[in-house]
C-alpha cells in the first residue's frame, strides 16, 4: 500500500480513522453531482456522513473501507441497484481511452461472442473538471480470487483471454498493457449475495466472508481491461512499427534497451504470456501442457513470437488433446499447505465435488459461452 501511495503521490502516513484521504475528498466532492446522475456512492463519500463507529474505531464498520487506487470508486446505479466502478482518467494523459472502450462497446463488437473488453457503460464529465473523464464500467474481481479449483476452470480462463487479445487484434487494436492485473472477471454469478467493491473476500457489508459458488457451477466472464495505452491502427498502413510504450509488467525484453520502432502486437503477445506463466506455469501444478505455447509467446526476439491468430490455433490444439479426466483433475497451488495438498481431507473434498459435478453433467470445462 505504501509503494501505491507514493506512486501516485500521496501522503505515505492516512489521516485518523474517521477523517477521509486526500484522494478521497474529491470524490466525496463529486458525491451530489453523481447522484443527480444516477450514481449512488457508499455512505462514507456522501457529504453529511459520520463515522458509524463514533469513538471506539475497530476498523470493522463498513463506513470505515477507503479506496484502494485514488482514481477508482465503487457506485450503485439507483435506478436498477446494478453496482459499477468508476474510474476517473485526465484525457490529456490517456486521449485514446474512451474512443477505444466505446468501439468496443458499441454494435455489432459488443455482442460479439469473443469480445472480452471490459463494457463501457457511461462517460460523466465532472463540471468545471475539462481534463476529467469519468467510465463507468462493471464491478469487477482479480480473476485469481478467489483460486481456481481444477484444471478445466484453468483451460476456460486461457480460452476466453485468448480469444479476447485475439479479437481485440483481429479488430487492430494493440492492448500495449495486458498484463495480468489488467485481467479481471465478472464473477457476480458465482457471488450470488454479492461481495464488498473493496474488499472482495467480504461481504457487501463488510460483516463477514462473501459465499461462492465454484467456476465450474457459476463459469465467470474474463475481461481484459484498461485501455489507456491501446492504441487502434489502420490495417492499411500495414504493421504498425513505433516507440514503444511502457506498460505495467517490466519484464518486456524488447524494452529493457530499446533502439527503434517496435510492433506494439508483438508486445501484447509477450505480456499475455508472461501473465500464463507467472500466474499459472510457476504457481501452479496441472497446466505444463501450456509451456511450449507459452515459451513460444515470450522469446526475446519478438519477431519469432508467433502471431494472436497462431497462438489460438495452437490453444485450440492443445484443447482437444486433454482428456476429460484430466480437465477434473485438481489445479494444485504450490504454496498450498501440504495437508490440503496431500491429506485425505482435501482428497475426499476434491472426489465429493467431482462426483457431484459429474452427477449433475457440469462439463469439466465451465459450460458458459463467454
Amino acid at each position: 500500500m505504501e509503494a501505491l501511495r507514493a506512486k501516485y503521490g500521496l501522503p505515505a502516513v492516512p489521516p485518523p480513522p474517521g477523517e477521509l484521504m486526500e484522494e478521497e475528498v474529491v470524490w466525496r466532492d463529486r458525491q451530489e453531482w453523481l447522484e443527480g446522475l444516477g450514481y449512488r456512492l457508499r455512505p462514507r463519500y456522501r457529504k453529511d456522513w459520520v463515522p458509524s463507529w463514533g469513538d471506539n474505531f475497530d476498523g470493522g464498520a463498513e463506513d470505515s473501507v477507503s479506496v484502494m487506487l485514488p482514481h477508482l470508486l465503487d457506485a450503485t446505479v439507483i435506478s436498477t441497484g446494478r453496482e459499477v466502478m468508476l474510474k476517473c482518467i485526465k484525457k490529456s494523459t490517456h486521449p485514446y481511452e474512451v474512443g477505444i472502450a466505446r468501439f468496443f462497446s458499441a454494435e455489432p463488437l459488443t455482442s460479439h461472442p469473443r469480445n472480452h473488453c471490459c463494457p463501457l457503460y457511461d462517460v460523466l464529465e465532472p463540471p468545471e473538471e475539462p481534463d476529467v473523464a469519468i467510465l463507468v464500467t462493471p464491478l469487477l474481481r482479480p480473476f485469481y480470487d478467489p483460486p481456481m479449483e481444477t484444471i478445466g476452470e484453468a483451460v476456460d480462463f486461457f480460452r476466453q483471454v485468448i480469444e479476447g487479445l485475439h479479437f481485440m487484434h483481429q479488430c487492430h487494436v494493440a492492448h500495449r498493457d495486458c498484463m495480468d492485473l489488467n485481467i479481471m472477471m465478472d464473477a457476480h454469478a458465482m457471488f450470488p449475495r454479492g461481495f464488498h467493491p473493496i474488499v472482495p473476500s467480504a461481504t457487501k457489508d463488510y460483516q463477514g466472508s462473501a459465499k461462492f459458488h465454484s467456476r465450474t457451477a457459476r463459469p465467470p466472464k474474463y475481461y481484459l481491461i484498461d485501455f489507456g495505452l491501446s492504441r487502434k491502427y489502420d490495417p492499411e498502413d500495414g504493421a504498425p512499427s513505433e516507440l514503444p510504450i511502457f506498460g505495467g509488467d517490466k519484464s518486456v525484453p524488447e524494452h529493457q534497451n530499446v533502439t527503434g520502432p517496435l510492433n506494439p502486437f508483438q508486445t501484447d503477445i509477450y505480456y499475455l504470456g508472461n501473465a500464463i506463466r507467472t500466474r499459472f506455469l510457476m504457481k501452479t501444478r496441472g497446466v505444463e501442457f501450456m509451456q511450449p505455447l507459452v515459451d513460444d509467446m515470450v522469446q526475446d526476439d519478438p519477431s519469432r513470437r508467433p502471431t494472436m491468430d497462431e497462438v489460438l490455433s495452437g490453444f485450440e490444439a492443445l484443447q482437444r488433446s486433454i482428456p476429460w479426466w484430466r480437465l477434473r483433475s485438481r489445479l494444485v497451488n504450490l504454496d498450498m499447505p501440504d495437508e490440503y495438498v496431500w491429506g485425505i481431507g482435501g482428497w475426499i473434498s476434491y472426489y465429493l465435488r467431482s462426483a457431484m459435478r459429474i452427477l449433475f453433467h457440469r462439463s469439466p470445462i465451465p459450460a458458459r459461452q463467454c
